[in-house]
């Protein structure tokens, strides 16, 4: 492990049996449940969360603390927690690790949460696409209901807790916390209007706390180590670590844990390995399709939640995809904006219309038929989209198109004034030849193209027919000699 990491939520991971409840005490699992219960009031342990300076790990980066708080002070005949495990973003990984890995932190962080907010009931929401994490966290449940770490009178004290796992359907909109309210309801996964915030009016009309699988995680270790402990790791707004999913264009993708405030150089190119076949680093987009692309200006910033904010980025839930100048920035955010336009559940217009009119004029921009009027009407229709949304899904779908706009706009005006994609990836804008002083004629070309736009006999030169060619790109794949060429 590099000295870099610093394991707090995936202290587990990988070094003990994530199906055994023996395995998970012995390195000191429900240490912290049982000493909450028989040594600290309720008062104590939601103090302890909130003077340890702990944020949601999920998106906006909220003190838990103080959500703890209005849902524990906010009348109600009883109260819910809730464990938001959906991970639909691209190249996020990072939350099924934990279920998958190390089941029992969920189920303690979520005891010691309706312990300070007196929740007698919990949900954990997992995505369809997760079967395994779903049935690791059914075991880590029925095992700590056997052992007296769920149900009536826990530990043998006045606290009763119990938690249910219920299973997505594939909305990714069910990740936003209201309309994951209405999916565990039994309704129609689709955000409502806030206020009321689900801490004073969520499941069936009763306050309710949601956090996601991160922060629920460093419950435990707060409550062990203690608050200061943990305040002492990070900056001074953004405290403890931070777990990311790093994929994308590094050498070593896969899952990190480093202290708030590293630089996000290191996370990529020590951690990540830096990027592959030593291209140039282009780009970061962190969130997913409702993150901010990050340029390279930006690597030395500090891994904190004001800093990204400050880039026009956002930490997010933690995904991280790196980018090197192979990748055009046009059809970077195209492709996020894709993913929001289907994604969308269509409840309110400025979601469902904005995204559709936002991707077809990306789409437009990618084939070579964009106007520079083009990207001002963007920058228009993400205003009215980031400030009309009903919910976060719709609000943060601009942020992959703004940010682009205002880093990468060359690349913009190079597809709609020249017609060109200098990254070389849009391939309606792409041309393929063949040098005739490299091509000996080997017929591979050939062989491969679909539709007969490549000819030349036998170890000749081959000409490509510009108007049958679908700029499929096989052909220069193939091409042992680099005889052929692409160009926009």
């Amino acid at each position: 492990m590099s000295k870099i990491e610093f394991p707090l939520v995936t202290r587990n991971l990988g070094a003990i049996d994530p199906e055994s409840l023996e395995a998970y005490a012995a390195v000191g699992g429900y240490a912290s449940l049982k000493r909450a219960l028989t040594e600290m009031t309720s008062e104590a342990v939601l103090e302890a969360v909130d003077k340890s300076g702990l944020r949601g790990r999920g998106g906006g980066g909220f003190p838990t603390g103080r959500k703890w708080r209005f849902c524990r002070e906010a009348p109600g005949e009883q109260k819910f927690i809730i464990c938001n495990g959906s991970e639909g973003d691209p190249g996020a990984f990072l939350d099924r690790a934990v279920m998958e890995g190390d089941p029992h932190a969920i189920v303690e962080g979520m005891a010691l949460g309706a312990y300070a907010i007196g929740a007698g009931q919990g949900f954990i929401y997992v995505g369809h696409e997760y079967p395994l994490a779903a049935t690791r966290l059914r075991q880590a449940i029925t095992a700590a209901r056997e052992q007296g770490f769920l149900g009536e009178k826990i530990l043998g004290t006045p606290f009763s807790f119990d938690i249910q796992v219920r299973r997505g359907a594939g909305a990714y909109v069910c990740g936003e916390e209201t309309a994951l309210i209405n999916f565990i309801q039994g309704n129609i996964g689709e955000p409502r209007n806030r206020p009321p915030y689900p801490p004073q009016k969520g499941l069936w009309g009763q306050p309710t706390i949601i956090n996601n699988v991160e922060t629920w995680a460093n419950v435990p270790v707060i409550i062990n180590k203690g608050a200061e402990w943990f305040a002492a790791i990070g900056t001074k707004d953004s405290k403890g670590t931070k777990v990311f999913s790093v994929a994308g264009r590094v050498k070593k993708p896969g899952i990190v844990e480093v202290p708030m405030g590293t630089p996000l150089r290191q996370v990529i190119f020590d951690l990540g390995g830096g990027i592959k076949k030593d291209r140039e680093f282009k780009a970061v987009i962190t969130s997913g399709p409702g993150g901010g692309v990050l340029p390279k200006q930006f690597l030395d910033i500090p891994v904190e939640f004001e800093s990204f904010q400050a880039a026009g980025g956002n930490l997010g839930s933690g995904s991280m995809v790196v980018m090197d100048d192979g990748c055009c920035m046009v059809d970077v955010a195209r492709y996020f904006l894709e993913f929001s336009h289907e994604e969308s559940c269509g409840k309110c217009t400025p979601c469902r219309e904005g995204t559709k009119q936002l991707l077809k004029i990306l789409t437009e921009i990618t084939k070579g038929n964009g106007t520079e009027e083009d990207l001002g009407l963007m920058e228009e229709l993400c205003a009215t989209m980031a400030a009309a949304s009903l919910c976060g899904l719709g609000q943060s779908a601009v942020n992959p198109v703004l940010s682009t706009l205002k880093y990468f706009r060359e690349e913009y005006e190079a597809h709609v004034r020249e017609k060109k994609c200098p990254a070389l990836v849009c391939r309606p804008l792409l041309k393929y030849t063949v040098d005739p002083e490299t091509c000996t004629g080997c017929l591979a070309c050939l062989r491969e193209c679909q539709v007969g736009a490549i000819t030349g006999d036998v170890e000749e030169p081959q000409e490509i027919d510009q108007e049958l060619c679908v700029k499929c790109g096989m052909c220069h794949a193939v091409c042992k000699f680099d005889a052929v060429k692409v160009e926009s």
